[in-house]
């Protein structure tokens, strides 16, 4: 990330935010409101964690919050096999969803040695 651009100009902060919202329809008629709720609260924390370390304007500090979006990451798709074992996501579904999620956690990762770059 360069000085000037903004978080919003990260394909990894669009994705993420893309993710969010596909999962948001998925789990519209959801009645199992606890894995909901965790499942949401896990996929909105990537692309926030991305926005917030990214306008702390320190590498370090955003280093950080980018392990916080990892983690979240690596929760949600727990969260999306659990689903998928017990019919509250499409085995078609979950497949995208980890697929997806591989991507942004690879994408994570490079930004993350990125910040260590001079």
């Amino acid at each position: 990330m360069t000085m000037g651009s903004s978080f919003e100009d990260l394909e990894v902060w669009k994705k993420a935010c893309r993710l969010s919202v596909r999962l948001y329809k998925l789990l519209g008629n959801c009645r199992d409101y606890g894995m909901k709720d965790q499942m949401l609260r896990s996929s909105v924390s990537i692309p926030s964690n991305i926005a917030e370390g990214s306008e702390r304007k320190s590498s370090p500090y955003f280093q950080s919050f980018i392990n916080i979006a990892q983690g979240s990451a690596a929760e949600l798709r727990t969260q999306v096999y659990i689903s998928r074992e017990v019919d509250i996501l499409s085995d078609s579904d979950a497949k995208e969803l980890i697929t997806e999620l591989k991507s942004i956690s690879k994408m994570l990762q490079s930004l993350h040695r990125s910040l260590n770059r001079p």
